[in-house]
């Protein structure tokens, strides 16, 4: 069982008013998201989010020109598959978070709208796995499949609501951690890592330590970064936590210390949801700033 120093120690770290939530939403739900190209507008292009390594499929309801497909820094992608009304995309490790790609995709039956553009934007982490893109009418069974996904989505809002306004209104310290029900009788479960972390060579901090905590649904780890020598002070802007399956825990909340300064070190909290006990890992987590440099941490594993 944990000291009581330990408990109060993440606390603090947890319910801090300086934690903020991750606000990037790549997808309206937890499917697919659906675009729908209108002949009688003027073209509009959409933004699809992509990511180094991850994959991004397209499909069609109408089938494409093979050699009419346009992708701007196509050798960049260790991956163009397309197929009869589908394609794939992988970028490869050569594209820089920021970057954008313009795609250019031709319909075979020549009908209106002949072709459709969209504006591939790189994202250090994160990337929209499947769009749908409509040329004509949807059915009735898209629009119920969507309605149901937005219900879900609805629902979990409210959820999330519930528990925000819960940890607002509830006392701070350790007090909070048992007015919320975060702490049950099991404490907090605490792991040094350090030693067994894995990092990438493309790094653009060092981690001098690192901590992993469990609570009741909940699972933290404590980073302490520091800059390398030459580079700019660095910020979190978000965090995820993915499994070798590809699977991702639900990040909640980052919280940084102080902006990290040239040639200090600072720590970061990254806090996800962990309804089962059995979540152990191993995990790659994962941060990135408001700019190109990103720590990957291989071989996260929680007590």
């Amino acid at each position: 069982m944990p000291s009581s120093s330990t408990v109060v120690f993440l606390g603090l770290l947890l319910t801090s008013a300086a934690t903020f939530a991750q606000s990037e939403v790549l997808a309206p739900g937890p499917g697919a998201r659906r675009i729908e190209l209108n002949p009688d507008e003027s073209p509009s292009i959409a933004e699809i989010a992509i990511s180094s390594g991850l994959s991004t499929g397209l499909y069609f309801d109408s089938d494409l020109v093979r050699d009419g497909m346009e992708l701007e820094g196509r050798e960049r992608f260790s991956l163009v598959d397309m197929g009869q009304a589908t394609l794939r995309l992988i970028p490869s490790s050569r594209v820089v978070p920021g970057e954008r790609f313009r795609l250019v995709v031709r319909f075979k039956d020549g009908a209106a709208p002949a072709s459709a553009s969209f504006l591939l934007r790189v994202h250090p982490a994160k990337a929209e796995p499947l769009v749908e893109i409509y040329r004509e009418k949807r059915t009735l069974e898209t629009y119920q499949q969507e309605a149901r996904e937005v219900r879900a989505e609805l629902a979990r809002c409210q959820d999330e609501n519930s528990r925000l306004m819960a940890e607002h209104e509830a006392p701070s310290g350790l007090t909070s951690l048992l007015a919320t029900q975060t702490l049950d009788e099991n404490g907090v479960a605490v792991r040094t890592v350090t030693k067994d972390i894995l990092p990438s060579r493309d790094n653009a901090l060092v981690a001098i330590f690192v901590t992993t905590y469990r609570t009741k649904g909940a699972v933290a780890v404590v980073v302490e970064l520091a800059t390398k020598a030459g580079t700019h002070p660095w910020s979190a802007k978000g965090a995820t936590l993915r499994s070798r399956t590809g699977a991702e825990l639900k990040v909640l909340r980052v919280w940084q210390q102080q902006l990290i300064p040239l040639g200090d070190a600072r720590r970061i909290v990254v806090e996800a949801e962990a309804p089962e006990a059995g979540i152990q890992g191993p995990f790659s987590l994962k941060l990135w700033e408001d700019g190109p440099r990103t720590v990957t941490l291989g071989n996260v594993t929680f007590p």
